[in-house]
């Protein structure tokens, strides 16, 4: 029975990470060039935020492909026997949660900002104030991630764990229920229900049908991408208080396979929020599934045949042979 648990377990979290990754790469890639390559997006600072939340999105793909490595060739992910492996994949995937979690909570704020009726808060967006954000903050979060993990160690039978008291209060009682957690949820919940009043509110407003066709998309966007973030980021900030807070020895008991099972769920959990935002964002929009597939078609499939006819035409060239060489093969 808790072999069968322990086995089902990773054999779970292989299939949930296969499928996060090949979901995740066509699903960000599609964002990516949707996103970047259509005019109608490009001075869009949302769009600039889903663009950079789906390149950070690339790095956890690349973390979970080597995570899924060990699982299969040793039957776990190796941090509770490597030191320099533990404190990296925590630092780059800590790094990567808080990067998402609060892009998406500028997002939001743009949304709430660039559709308000009065003038001065609308002004305030700028691309560059979000360029600004994004680097910033990108720092700050690896910078603090890269802090936080020097306090991981490896217990014997436990693994890679917190021992010093000081950072185990800090990260149990602000950085996973509130920082990780708590704060990004709230702040995005609250600026994206205010963002979509203020859609509401520009029917009514003179604006053009153009402009106000973007804002209540993005919106839409915006909001069903905060409520994927609530849903699938609030299990494991969960689970990962009970963990630090409750550590078990792995052996065969009940407890500790069962908790094997709850964290293959609540990481795939995390997955999912990186890998599936584009494919939710063409169920609820059917103006972004034209786009994709605009882009898809229109921009993509034509440079690809550009690049080809030209490839094939300087291999045609180099294969035509010189008139020099034809009066020489004829002598």
């Amino acid at each position: 029975m808790l072999e069968d648990i322990v086995a089902f377990s990773i054999q779970y979290s292989l299939y949930a990470g296969y499928f996060s990754i090949v979901g995740g790469v066509i699903g960000n890639a599609l964002n990516i060039l949707t996103l970047t390559q259509l005019k109608l997006f490009r001075n869009n600072r949302s769009a600039f935020y889903l663009v950079v939340e789906s390149t950070a999105n690339f790095f956890s793909l690349f973390l979970s492909i080597a995570v899924n490595i060990l699982i299969s060739l040793r039957g776990d992910d190796a941090t509770g026997t490597n030191l320099i492996w533990c404190r990296f994949r925590y630092t780059t995937s800590q790094t990567i949660s808080l990067i998402t979690s609060y892009t998406l909570c500028f997002a939001a704020c743009d949304q709430f900002l660039s559709t308000n009726f009065q003038l001065n808060l609308r002004n305030i967006c700028t691309i560059r104030l979000a360029r600004y954000l994004t680097s910033i903050f990108a720092c700050i979060w690896l910078t603090h991630s890269i802090v936080f993990v020097t306090f991981f160690e490896i217990q014997p039978q436990v693994g890679c764990v917190i021992l010093n008291p000081i950072s185990l209060r800090y990260s149990t009682y602000f950085f996973y229920p509130a920082l990780v957690g708590l704060l990004p949820i709230c702040i995005a919940s609250l600026f994206n229900i205010l963002a979509f009043r203020n859609v509401r509110r520009i029917v009514r407003r003179q604006l053009p049908i153009a402009r106000r066709r973007l804002d209540q998309q993005m919106t839409a966007m915006v909001l069903t991408r905060v409520v994927m973030l609530v849903s699938l980021l609030l299990p494991y900030t969960l689970f990962r208080i009970y963990v630090i807070n409750v550590p078990i020895v792995p052996n065969q008991s009940l407890s500790y396979a069962i908790r094997r099972l709850f964290q293959a769920i609540v990481t795939s959990c995390i997955g999912f929020n990186n890998s599936l935002s584009c494919f939710v964002f063409m169920i609820i929009s059917p103006r972004y599934r034209r786009q994709v597939s605009f882009t898809l078609r229109k921009k993509c499939w034509r440079k690809m045949k550009s690049v080809c006819c030209i490839a094939s035409n300087q291999v045609a060239a180099e294969n035509l042979p010189s008139p020099h060489s034809s009066n020489i093969e004829l002598e």
